[in-house]
């Protein structure tokens, strides 16, 4: 005669598992779909969140910044095809020796202007920032000659200094900065030139510049003179370690 066995019991901690593990069901289901629908919901937030700067400015604002874009961007392309056909003809030599010698010169005239090795004049800017109570500082005058070169300007001059890539604001005090090493006196006067419309425009975007100096209880007014002229001269040093890089033959740089 055969006893019938039982199964042995199952281990408690097999049961509490058993028990525990997850099941797909309808609403774990719909659980992982409204998951990936916050997933995307909060993206969409990001991004938006990314450019909430400009809903705060009035249309005739954001009609003008979209003009100097766009104006930046036809005069971008112009000046990209006009080198590219300049360098195109001097690899073809299809040019001629005076016209290379007037694309050379025209390119030291512009190295000159850049550097401020060369006086400059041309439609632009004159800013005066009056300063009464001595509250403008280096990082103010900086951010003023940031915002003039993101705005196109190709010469810049505060006083009798020239502002080029190598100049260097300080603090020496409570209504004292300095420019390269050369004090400046206030009301400090800057001269730009580029396009008047959108280095004007420029200084008065809404947190700005203008704004700021308002801020330190300072002033700043904007004339456009028929020409502003940047005649202070910079002298650049030899270079003491960097030296130019040969161009292999043939090879055009």
């Amino acid at each position: 005669m055969t006893i019938p066995t039982t199964p042995p019991p199952a281990h408690p901690w097999k049961t509490l598992l058993r028990v525990g593990s997850p099941r797909a069901t309808r609403a774990m289901l719909l659980a992982f779909v409204l998951m990936l629908w916050l997933g995307f919901a909060l993206a969409t937030q990001v991004r938006q969140t990314s450019t909430q700067g400009l809903s705060t400015l009035r249309e005739d604002e954001l009609v003008r910044l979209l003009e100097n874009v766009q104006r930046d961007n036809v005069r971008l392309a112009a000046e990209q095809q006009a080198l590219q056909a300049e360098r195109d003809k001097l690899v073809s030599g299809q040019e001629s020796t005076a016209e290379a010698r007037a694309a050379i010169q025209q390119r030291i005239d512009t190295l000159g202007i850049l550097t401020g090795t060369l006086p400059a004049k041309g439609p632009g800017i004159e800013l005066t920032i009056s300063d009464p109570k001595g509250a403008v500082t280096a990082p103010l005058l900086l951010d003023a000659v940031e915002e003039l070169r993101d705005a196109g300007a190709e010469a810049i001059q505060i006083d009798d200094v020239r502002v080029v890539a190598s100049t260097y604001f300080t603090d020496g005090g409570t209504g004292v900065v300095s420019l390269s090493g050369t004090r400046l006196t206030a009301p400090y006067v800057i001269r730009a030139i580029g396009d008047p419309n959108t280095l004007a425009a420029a200084m008065e975007i809404p947190g700005g510049v203008s704004d700021t100096m308002r801020q330190a209880s300072a002033s700043m007014t904007s004339t456009r003179p028929n020409v502003v002229r940047v005649d202070a001269l910079q002298t650049i040093p030899p270079a003491r370690y960097a030296r130019p890089v040969p161009t292999p033959s043939g090879v055009a740089s």
